[in-house]
């Protein structure tokens, strides 16, 4: 008995953690700044870890009640009917779920490169066929609608990452209008904005209001904190809400996680000084580093370090764990997390050592 062939399926490997890193080296976790998973360093709100607390004798229970009340609170942040709000397992869940209501055998689904390397991995688990587009180095990886036009070929799945993952580069909502026109009218532009607490650009929710062949991707695991409970969401528009309930995996989200988001979204402090301390960091890296950086609306900044799988072993070695941006296609950068002030300082003199070497 063998599965199916998996061979053009690409695994996704996430970075090391303190604790096996720390295994790894002989150290005392406590010694080791991760700075290489775009985490909030101020973990998740207090709100949120009250709630979990509160709730966590309810864990027996389904979520459906807990569900529908986060639908509720995130289609309050965003000024939309509850129904136009799709919930998953973490942003990845989303990006399934659009793969099922979309994807037949053979549609093609465009993805940057870089980028996240879910992208072309869900597109594979539901038949699609993935192609990118590239985000060029020598032009400091400007995000424009004609760079994604280029490339495109009536592809059923356009994404967009914006703020983009590693480099931090942003598409501005003018562009992604232009592009969303570019494209034909089967073609669904994903607009992934994970880090979109931390970047400048506005978000492409209000494209919703007139258009059918956008969507929106949003996570609770940056600004909120709250990565290990696996949060995420997607803004949809009305025309095509209604396929929720179709592709739907049953109680995605557990009803802890759901608890703590609803607390989480109400305690706006926790993510005003997770994004007032973000851009403090991103400045202070840009300032401070030796080498090249790129301008980043994220939780991170990429800088140029020559090797970088020496460097970040070198770095890790000195107890500041970065991500090596080699399986990006970039084997000269690594990605630097905004950790605390302290955090960030440290990584800045480690950095500045280490590339230097």
């Amino acid at each position: 008995m063998e599965p199916r062939d998996l061979s053009a399926h690409a695994v996704y490997r996430a970075g090391h953690g303190v604790e096996e890193t720390a295994r790894e080296l002989g150290m005392d976790p406590a010694d080791l700044v991760k700075l290489s998973s775009n985490e909030n360093p101020f973990g998740p709100s207090p709100a949120a870890v009250e709630a979990i607390r509160e709730r966590a004798a309810e864990a027996h229970t389904y979520p459906k009640a807990a569900h529908a009340d986060l639908v509720v609170a995130v289609a309050d942040r965003w000024n939309l009917p509850d129904e136009q709000v799709w919930l998953g397992a973490g942003g990845d869940g989303v990006i399934d779920y659009l793969g099922r209501a979309f994807l037949d055998d053979g549609d093609g689904v465009l993805h940057p490169e870089p980028g996240f390397a879910y992208y072309p991995m869900s597109a594979r688990y539901h038949g699609g066929v993935p192609r990118t587009y590239r985000l060029e180095k020598d032009a400091d990886f400007a995000q424009t609608a004609e760079t994604v036009l280029a490339a495109y070929d009536d592809e059923r799945l356009v994404y967009v990452t914006t703020p983009h993952n590693p480099t931090g580069s942003e598409m501005a909502l003018a562009e992604i209008e232009r592009l969303a026109d570019g494209t034909g009218e089967d073609t669904l532009l994903v607009v992934d904005e994970a880090y979109g607490e931390f970047g400048d650009a506005s978000s492409a929710r209000t494209l919703l209001e007139e258009r059918e062949d956008v969507a929106v991707l949003r996570t609770f695991s940056k600004a909120f904190g709250l990565a290990g409970l696996r949060i995420g969401y997607a803004l949809v528009p009305s025309a095509w809400a209604d396929a929720y309930a179709r592709v739907n995996t049953p109680f995605a989200v557990s009803s802890i996680a759901c608890f703590a988001g609803q607390a989480a979204l109400r305690d706006e402090d926790h993510v005003d000084r997770t994004v007032e301390t973000a851009r403090w960091a991103r400045d202070y890296m840009r300032e401070h580093l030796t080498v090249p950086t790129w301008p980043s609306g994220g939780n991170f900044v990429l800088a140029e370090v020559g090797d970088a799988s020496a460097v970040a072993e070198a770095a890790k070695r000195a107890g500041v764990i970065v991500r090596d941006c080699s399986s990006f296609g970039l084997p000269g950068c690594v990605r630097i997390t905004c950790g605390t002030r302290e955090e960030t300082r440290q990584a800045v003199d480690v950095l500045n050592e280490v590339a230097s070497a």
